[in-house]
Order: structure tokens, then sequence, then C-alpha cells
């Protein structure tokens, strides 16, 4: 996992992200995913240039599945920015970097 992309688990899914006061963005990806493995170089990206402003993290949808089916995450990648807790926006496919910075920076904003 990239310095500051943190691994998100089922068991640590609620306290990471579902309680956190903040900005999160979450990469909801599998290890055969060639789409996925396309994002992993953003979202590293990301987790450098937000450090402690926003939260960045990945899920492995293969190893994690209730939480995936919890967010209805029926293709991959999806990313969804979370905003205290709750999804503020979803992005599925490969989706630019510039994009998601968009999509964390407006929901800082609210």
């Amino acid at each position: 996992m990239a310095e500051n992309v943190i691994e998100l688990t089922d068991a640590n899914f609620v306290t990471e992200v579902e309680q956190y006061k903040g900005v999160c963005l979450v990469d909801f990806w599998a290890e055969w995913c060639a789409p996925c493995r396309m994002m992993a170089p953003a979202v590293a990206d990301l987790g450098t240039e937000y450090g402690a402003k926003a939260k960045i993290g990945k899920l492995d949808t293969d190893s994690h599945r209730d939480t995936a089916a919890r967010f209805g995450i029926t293709a991959i990648p999806t990313l969804i920015v979370f905003k205290n807790g709750q999804p503020a926006k979803r992005f599925v496919g490969v989706t630019s970097k510039d994009d998601l910075k968009a999509g964390i920076d407006e929901a800082m904003k609210k």
C-alpha cells in the first residue's frame, strides 16, 4: 500500500470511514482488475497530495465483500468520496486524477 493510503477492511471500515469527521476517498478495487491497477498511481498521488487534509483508502472487494455489498459496488474500480461518513460523490470506472481531486475538493467545501 502506498504511503498515506490506508488499507480498508470489513473490520475497520466503520471506524476509518463512516465515523471519520472529514473527507475520505475510498477506492473499491481488486488485484485481478486491470482498470483498478491503472487507477493505483492516481490514488497513491492523491494520498501524498492531500496528506492529513483528506483520508485516502483502498478496499479490496474480493477480500472484503460485506462492505462492498453494503455500498452497492457492482463494478470496479468504483471510487466514492465520503464526507463525515456519508457518500458524497461516486465515480465508476477509470477516472482522471483531476476529476477525483475535483470531487474531493467539492466535498471539502461543503
